[in-house]
């Protein structure tokens, strides 16, 4: 069963940049509502879409430079890479099925 990893300044570069997979990147806050929202559909999307694309969650707090370089604002924001380039964003809460939809386009 699948699980969203925790990537970080130290290792996005490997597991998301270089990931021979779509990769979406949940950038999040432990203090930010919706983002506490969203984390049991990021654990949902990581067993749906095991073997198929990573799942991968960034604490902006914890992890600033990345968020820096990638210029996020507003909390939660999720960052779909493939090849190492985004293809995607979604900033805000979104459901499921969107996020979903969105995954099926990188993995087609």
């Amino acid at each position: 069963m699948g699980k969203a990893i925790n990537v970080t300044d130290q290792n996005f570069e490997e597991l998301v940049l270089q990931s021979d997979k779509p990769v979406v990147v949940d950038f999040w806050a432990t203090w930010c509502g919706p983002c506490i929202m969203m984390a049991p559909v990021i654990e949902e999307l990581a067993t749906d879409y095991d073997g198929k694309a990573v799942i991968a969650k960034l604490d902006v707090d914890a992890n600033p430079e990345t968020a820096a370089k990638y210029g996020i604002r507003s909390i939660p924001t999720m960052v779909y890479f493939k090849g190492g380039e985004i293809v995607d964003k979604v900033v805000g809460a979104s459901g499921k099925p969107d996020l979903a939809g969105r995954i099926e386009t990188q993995i087609a």
